[in-house]
């Protein structure tokens, strides 16, 4: 009997919604590029280093894009399995977007971060933010210009992963949905929670890297196979 579930969502839920990837964007073939930047140049704790301006006019970009899209049926099912399901939930994306929030979703955990909040540095407070960085604004809890994006960068350690690992333990299925399989540790989560008896089910547009590791891979848009596998899983409850 299913009461618990952890879902994985990645970039292939958003891309729906028109977010590029880091993998597809650029027309390189998945050579790492995202808009003609290399990961390295841009997401890394290096390249802020390096270069601050660059890393901060390419998260105001995106920033500044995301706001523009909008939730898509994958989003909208995942928000009514969110309402509906009695047991246990909880939604682990790797987007820093906020379209499952947007699409009304509320067990949401973000493990790389959001787009929409700036981080300070200075005293570790994390502001709700919309507007550009590169001009260094103040904190607005401090008042220390020492803001940057609150994404987790290649490097850094993903956010809140014992609260992931402690409902990955207590699931009864995994469901991954538009992951490549290729970024750690979200790519282990699978092998983890299927070690722990967990069912595993993967959605995805193509086979994944960790395509074996699933009990069952549907292929498929994420915004046909989400809301019909959401619908087949309340009428059994």
């Amino acid at each position: 009997m299913i009461r618990n579930i952890v879902i994985l969502t990645g970039a292939g839920v958003s891309a729906e919604s028109g977010i590029d990837t880091f993998r597809d964007a650029g027309g390189q073939g998945g050579q790492g590029l995202w808009e003609q930047h290399r990961v390295e140049d841009v997401a890394t704790p290096e390249a802020f280093a390096r270069d601050p301006d660059l890393v901060l006019r390419f998260y105001d970009m995106r920033r500044a894009a995301i706001q523009t899209k909008q939730p898509n049926a994958a989003h909208a099912a995942l928000a009514r399995l969110d309402a509906a399901w009695p047991g246990r939930l909880l939604i682990v994306t790797q987007n820093v977007d906020d379209l499952h929030e947007r699409a009304g979703a509320r067990r949401v955990l973000h493990m790389h971060g959001e787009h929409l909040l700036a981080w300070c540095t200075a005293c570790d407070v994390r502001s709700p933010w919309t507007g550009p960085l590169l001009d260094r604004p103040p904190c607005p809890a401090c008042g220390t210009r020492a803001l940057r994006p609150d994404v987790v960068w290649f490097g850094e350690v993903p956010y809140r992963m014992d609260a992931i690992h402690a409902a990955l333990r207590d699931a009864d299925l995994f469901v991954s949905i538009g992951t490549s399989g290729a970024v750690y540790p979200a790519a282990g989560f699978v092998r983890l929670a299927r070690d722990l008896g967990a069912r595993t089910l993967e959605l995805n547009l193509e086979a994944s890297q960790g395509s074996r590791w699933f009990h069952e891979s549907r292929l498929g848009p994420a915004t046909e196979l989400v809301p019909a596998w959401v619908d087949r899983l309340l009428a059994q409850d």
